[in-house]
């Protein structure tokens, strides 16, 4: 039925897709969404891969992001898009070379999502972006992990977080 006939410009298809008649954009309103951050500084120890603690959402649709276990869970099956920032902040010395990566299930490490910064470190400008893509089955968890070496650091409040949704 068109929503047009009942003086909406909305398209409504079974309520998981919306067509805006008056430019085309689809809007998906059910589609796997997250985008969680810490708004505490997540400290790690020197040498330990470590789940960064992920306390806030702006986006979680249906719910996919487990905040009590930092982690997201694939509501289906289908491939993803992810992507963390990881912020340096220091604890008693710049030396501190920091990592990130995304782990599939707790344990596996998602290809093409380990960065590293080797050069001296700044607080609060220092940062890690990364990104890739992975097919997940229903109920796969993705968490980030952050690690340092040399040095001891915090994963900085405010801007550290981690986003991703299905694409296809």
């Amino acid at each position: 039925m068109l929503a047009s006939a009942l003086g909406s410009p909305l398209l409504r298809i079974f309520d998981g897709l919306i067509v805006d008649n008056a430019n085309s954009i689809i809007y998906q309103p059910r589609f796997p969404r997250l985008k969680a951050w810490s708004n505490y500084d997540n400290y790690v120890g020197i040498g330990t891969w470590t789940n960064i603690g992920l306390n806030n959402t702006n986006y979680n649709d249906q719910g996919a992001f487990d905040a009590a276990n930092n982690h997201f869970v694939a509501p289906v099956d289908g491939t993803y898009f992810f992507g963390a920032t990881l912020m340096y902040k220091v604890n008693a010395s710049t030396t501190a070379r920091m990592r990130g990566r995304l782990v599939l299930n707790g344990t596996t490490e998602i290809r093409g999502s380990l960065g590293e910064i080797t050069a001296t470190h700044i607080s609060h400008a220092t940062a890690i972006w990364l990104q890739t893509m992975v097919p997940l089955t229903e109920g796969d968890t993705v968490e980030l992990q952050g690690y340092f070496r040399v040095a001891d650091g915090y994963f900085a409040a405010d801007h550290t977080s981690f986003w991703g949704c299905e694409v296809g």
